[in-house]
């Protein structure tokens, strides 16, 4: 017997809910790969970059828990990003060995032209699923979350 032929394995493994998950995301992140590279912009970077327009003042550890990454990963970006003059670094208020990032003036102009292309994207979404698939999809979604982090 192989090794790999030890454990049984459904057969409809490519037909769970996960792996349909995973096919969308990688679909979606081909596309927004595709569409920011004119801009010069990584879809990892929009995500830094929305990131902290959305909390300013996250540190590198708050950004790679939240983007899932390694505090390398974010390390590089924030570097990359901080050359371009998209962020900047500030001392935190009360832990002056902890730099905050926060967008430039310039990382908010290149973040809305970025967003704008998602925009795109998500229209491009929901047109094809219609108002009430993509309110449905999203809940849904929602409860995949929800589930998993039950879990």
């Amino acid at each position: 017997m192989r090794q790999d032929d030890e454990g049984p394995i459904a057969a409809n493994a490519m037909d769970r809910v996960s792996w349909a998950l995973r096919r969308a995301e990688w679909a979606v992140q081909a596309l927004k790969e595709q569409r920011l590279r004119p801009l010069g912009m990584a879809a990892a970077q929009y995500s830094l970059l929305i990131s902290v327009h959305t909390d300013p003042g996250l540190t590198g550890a708050e950004l790679a828990r939240r983007l899932n990454v390694t505090p390398q990963a974010v390390a590089s970006l924030v570097a990359r990003l901080e050359q371009r003059g998209h962020l900047e670094r500030q001392p935190h208020p009360r832990h002056g060995h902890v730099q905050e990032l926060h967008l430039t003036d310039a990382g908010r102009d290149a973040l809305r032209q970025a967003d704008a292309v998602i925009v795109e994207i998500e229209q491009r979404i929901a047109e094809k699923l219609g108002p009430e698939d993509s309110t449905r999809l999203t809940a849904l979604l929602d409860q995949v979350a929800d589930a998993v982090r039950e879990a």
